[in-house]
């Protein structure tokens, strides 16, 4: 007989709910209700690409904590990594020695172990834009080693591990945009190539291209992306065409084809930085100012008021590049 369960919701006997929405994880991975983890990057005044996994909490604020190593250093991934209700991911990026990698690396959010190579990009591949449904990750456009620039939209499983596959097209080549996911859609918004101000989306449910459907209120590069239930956020990022920059909040819903408004401050300028949201709260973490000088600080902003953003703990490193999961 069904189960009648919060909001009058109905369910066979025997089925099981995903944690997620007011669980103990993301509903589809986006938003997470314990932790939020940094991952990779670029150390301060330095070239090199470290492994450190840090998390830090969403119920209190406070200082993140070492957790565990990526299998070795990267940089330059997504800002906003793929995250499954049990692990998270990072990406491709850049290595030792300045290369770029298709490694899919992941780990548990849980168990506290290193993570493990568990499949490959199509090609070696940069700065591009993550998403995540309930099922899949998701990346987008990036920089490859034939110095272009990419429209194409990857997709791998979570259920197993293994190489993602090509299953759609932006409307653009893109590089260094900001990553949002809806339970349906996933986003990119900004870009480094103009045009810098459009949002697009793609859809989750089915394999098919991008549409453009809306713009920024302030066109930037380098911005970082942050999910609600309801709307995308981009926050901070270089204006364009001049590089300094920018500490706007800007959002846009989810609901409706629509164009994005300021409604809010990070607590300084910056560029890219790794990007985590719980449901109740977007993150800004690490990044970088005009002078490449490299932050360590976690800000945090409300989905329920556009409020400006506060500071609330610190990490261990200071970086820039690294990408953000949550759970």
């Amino acid at each position: 007989m069904p189960i009648t369960i919060s909001g009058g919701v109905q369910l066979n006997a025997g089925v099981v709910l995903t944690p997620g929405g007011s669980g103990s994880s993301g509903p589809t991975g986006f938003q997470g209700t314990n932790y939020g983890f940094n991952s990779g990057g670029t150390p301060n005044g330095g070239s090199t690409h470290i492994n450190v996994i840090e998390k830090y909490s969403f119920t209190s604020d406070g200082n993140a904590t070492d957790v565990s190593d990526l299998v070795s250093g990267r940089s330059i991934t997504s800002s906003e990594g793929q995250s499954s209700g049990t692990s998270g991911y990072l990406c491709g990026g850049r290595q030792s020695g300045g290369t770029s990698t298709s490694n899919i690396q992941k780990f548990s959010f849980t168990a506290g172990t290193n993570a493990s190579d568990v499949g490959n990009l199509l090609t070696n591949l940069y700065n591009f834009t993550g998403a995540s449904s309930s099922e899949n990750g998701y990346v987008s456009g990036g920089y490859t080693p034939a110095n272009s620039y990419s429209n194409t939209i990857q997709k791998f499983a979570f259920g197993s591990d293994g190489n993602s596959s090509d299953v759609a097209d932006l409307t653009r080549t893109l590089d260094a945009a900001a990553g949002q996911s809806s339970t349906d859609y996933g986003y990119a918004s900004g870009n480094n190539p103009s045009p810098a101000n459009k949002i697009e989306k793609f859809s989750f449910t089915t394999d098919s291209n991008s549409t453009d459907v809306g713009d920024l209120a302030q066109p930037v590069r380098k911005a970082t992306g942050q999910s609600s239930s309801s709307h995308g956020y981009a926050s901070g990022g270089a204006g364009t065409p001049s590089f300094p920059l920018k500490n706007f909040i800007q959002k846009f819903p989810f609901s409706s084809d629509s164009n994005a408004t300021d409604v809010a401050d990070l607590t300084q300028p910056t560029g890219d930085a790794s990007g985590t949201s719980s449901t109740s709260s977007g993150y800004s973490t690490a990044g970088s100012d005009d002078n490449f000088n490299y932050y360590n600080t976690i800000e945090k902003f409300p989905f329920a008021s556009d409020g400006n953003a506060v500071d609330i703990g610190d990490l261990n490193n200071s970086t820039s590049y690294a990408s953000g999961t949550q759970y």
